[in-house]
């Protein structure tokens, strides 16, 4: 098993690091590098540029435009991303429907939805949890009844990620309530903007608006925006999960929060003249979690290896998943305590498109403070990490 890179793949890092000084537009990277959230616009001429390389998607075959990176390149673009300051794209169109619609869609959902995806033409968002239902997706209650050549959807949805941008919605609905919970659910395009849909905003914890609620009344779609078949949306739910969880890791970005948390620590004074990444208390914490990160590291390594070789990831998704979440968690807390009183102002107007302010304190201190508050969601989203400890105990141990 292949654990370490050869000279394609250093090759390949050195060409991702020109394009990206080459390409990556100044004005998003100093917002990416600040902690800032892009605007919608940024993410779109970012995607379009990538699109135009022919990088903007590795999960899709190169016929339908993905970028036939193998697993090692896949990883090396995405730590150079985000050393330069790159966005991450937006997952839903790119890494969650689209491979979703091209191992279960019809070629008609295939030809029209893949090509809009790649343009931009279309923004999409999630329709998973529900009030009640969220790490116990199963029990979803948004209803969707046939008549004729449409569904009549009704329920409500929560959590939807940047669902004040999207266009589209793919959701789970519930078809039929016979036999497991499971067995009656489907998976459903539905255009935003069709009558009866309401979208509301969700302010979160450190004041900002990431996600959102979607009400569905009497809201008409078409049987032709079903993927594949009826109360069979559970496969393709697992399917994209599978996915989503892999991507939570978050190795590159872990490891770039971890550097910039050591650059912190060795120039702050600890109060006694010593640097507080002398501190024996502070650099424990910095040394536990770069040792977790390395072990994490490891075993994306492994996955990628064995992806490689044509496998496909089982538990170990979601033990990336387990830990990529709580290592992510613990950098931003380090990050948070290593600046004290200087993440204490968290505005988050600051990191509003258009905010002509400069950060206050050390590489943009004052958002610290509201990441830490909102990355506690980590462990929550894509599954939950008591759901995943479930998972991986069912598919290792047989429990």
């Amino acid at each position: 098993m292949r654990l370490e890179y050869t000279q394609e793949d250093l090759n390949f890092r050195e060409e991702v690091r020109q394009f990206l000084a080459e390409k990556l537009p100044a004005h998003i990277s100093k917002a990416v590098k600040a902690g800032r959230m892009p605007a919608r616009e940024d993410y779109i001429t970012w995607q379009k540029i990538l699109v135009e390389k022919g990088w903007a998607v590795h999960t899709w075959p190169k016929e339908y435009g993905g970028s036939g990176f193998t697993p090692f390149q896949k990883h090396i673009f995405e730590e150079e991303c985000v050393k330069a300051g790159a966005p991450e794209l937006p997952p839903f169109g790119l890494n969650m429907l689209g491979p979703v619609l091209i191992a279960f869609g019809s070629e008609e959902q295939k030809a029209h939805y893949l090509p809009r995806i790649l343009n931009c033409d279309d923004w999409w968002c999630q329709g998973y949890s529900e009030p009640g239902s969220g790490s116990d997706l199963a029990s979803l209650k948004t209803k969707a009844v046939r008549e004729g050549d449409h569904y009549i959807v009704n329920g409500q949805k929560t959590w939807t990620t940047m669902g004040q941008y999207a266009d589209w919605i793919f959701c789970l609905v519930r078809t039929s309530s016979s036999g497991k919970p499971q067995e009656g659910i489907s998976f459903l395009l539905i255009d935003i903007n069709t009558p009866g849909v309401e979208m509301r905003p969700i302010i979160t914890i450190e004041g900002g608006h990431e996600v959102n609620e979607v009400f569905f009344s009497d809201v008409k779609v078409p049987a032709g925006n079903l993927v594949g078949e009826e109360n069979k949306g559970w496969t393709y739910a697992k399917y994209l999960l599978q996915h989503e969880r892999v991507g939570i890791a978050g190795v590159a970005a872990a490891k770039e929060g971890l550097k910039k948390l050591k650059r912190i620590a060795a120039e702050t004074d600890a109060g006694d003249g010593t640097m507080l990444i002398d501190d024996p208390a502070f650099a424990t914490r910095i040394a536990n979690v770069e040792l977790d990160l390395m072990a994490m590291e490891l075993t994306n390594l492994r996955v990628l290896a064995q992806a490689q070789a044509g496998g496909a990831p089982g538990a170990e998704s979601s033990m990336l998943k387990i830990k990529g979440s709580v290592i992510r968690q613990e950098i931003s807390d380090l990050l948070r305590r290593a600046v004290g009183p200087y993440a204490l102002p968290f505005m988050p107007e600051l990191e509003l498109p258009g905010s002509n302010e400069e950060p206050i304190g050390p590489d943009g201190a004052n958002s610290f403070a509201g990441h830490y508050f909102n990355r506690r969601k980590y462990s929550i989203y894509g599954g939950s990490n008591e759901i995943q400890r479930n998972i991986i105990s069912k598919m290792i141990l047989g429990l």
